[in-house]
């Protein structure tokens, strides 16, 4: 009896994914992959198991991923320290070298896993197609070196990718106009790639739960989060450190149409797939407005 209890919550759960399946079908998603997720390896493969489910189902997902810490980890053992300004690392001649090493290095194993589950997937740069198009980068008026501004975003070679049933899988680097790579803040690359594409969805994988308007009282777990509410915690103070920039990159996805933007905590395995299928949910959705809350999220 156990048995067949335990077939019949399986198949519960099979139904509950029914109807976003159906609504998001054909809709491209986008998931900034990066954190804790990227590190620990039972993690990592959890999540290539959710993308390529999310592609088998009928989804269109790219993947946008980071590699900071590994590339921190580089340039310790070729003995310079890692400097950051304003959480932007700065990068100079030798590091933006270290980078575009490690990140092709990440791609392509990424690129490895989808496979290796039955997926077709292609690992480019912002350099292929010239896909990201970039100026120079300061912070506060500071020169940090090679770290780019997007200015736009070329989706042709996306979208080729994505018509021939490839996953794309984006390092964030990129070329100015006298076609100089830069490196790119992977949380920047991957709202201007949503923002292009006209993704339903953008998901960030982080070490965090999601916002907070306090985030010493886990109780205060914001699930879904207006762009007018965002904007007066914001104003309010209630946002800060790392999680300010990351929000605000999430309200400009949202304004510049991205249906909705997702953060997620990475270290929760299978994270994609409970917030996208699931009635509960978690994390932080960011959206527009009230006026196109799912029907799970309305408060009865």
């Amino acid at each position: 009896m156990e048995h067949m209890d335990e077939i019949l919550n399986k198949a519960q759960v099979l139904i509950e994914a029914l109807p976003y399946i159906q609504k998001f079908n054909n809709k491209k998603v986008v998931v900034k992959y990066g954190g804790s997720a990227m590190i620990d390896k039972d993690l990592q493969l959890n999540v290539i198991k959710d993308v390529a489910l999310l592609k088998l189902v009928g989804m269109q997902p790219i993947i946008v991923h980071g590699g900071g810490k590994e590339i921190s980890k580089w340039v310790s053992l070729l003995g310079n320290e890692p400097k950051f300004v304003e959480g932007l690392r700065v990068t100079d001649a030798d590091t933006m070298e270290v980078a575009e090493m490690v990140l092709g290095k990440v791609n392509k194993g990424l690129v490895q896993m989808v496979e290796q589950l039955g997926v077709k997937a292609v690992g480019i740069s912002g350099k292929d197609g010239n896909t990201l198009k970039v100026e120079k980068k300061y912070a506060n008026g500071q020169d940090i070196g090679f770290v780019g501004n997007i200015i736009d975003v070329n989706v042709e070679l996306i979208n080729t990718l994505i018509e021939n049933d490839f996953v794309p899988i984006i390092a964030p680097i990129g070329l100015d106009e006298n076609f100089q790579a830069y490196n790119i803040n992977a949380d920047d690359a991957a709202c201007a790639v949503a923002t292009a594409i006209g993704a339903e969805k953008l998901a960030f994988l982080t070490d965090i739960e999601g916002v907070y308007t306090d985030p010493k009282d886990k109780d205060t777990l914001i699930s879904v989060l207006t762009l007018e509410k965002a904007d007066d915690l914001i104003d309010q103070g209630f946002i800060g450190g790392g999680m300010l920039p990351k929000l605000k990159n999430c309200i400009d996805a949202v304004r510049n149409g991205v249906s909705r933007v997702h953060i997620l905590d990475g270290r929760i395995e299978h994270c994609l797939l409970l917030e996208f299928f699931t009635n509960r949910g978690i994390g932080t959705a960011i959206i527009d407005s009230e006026e196109i809350l799912y029907e799970h999220e309305i408060k009865k």
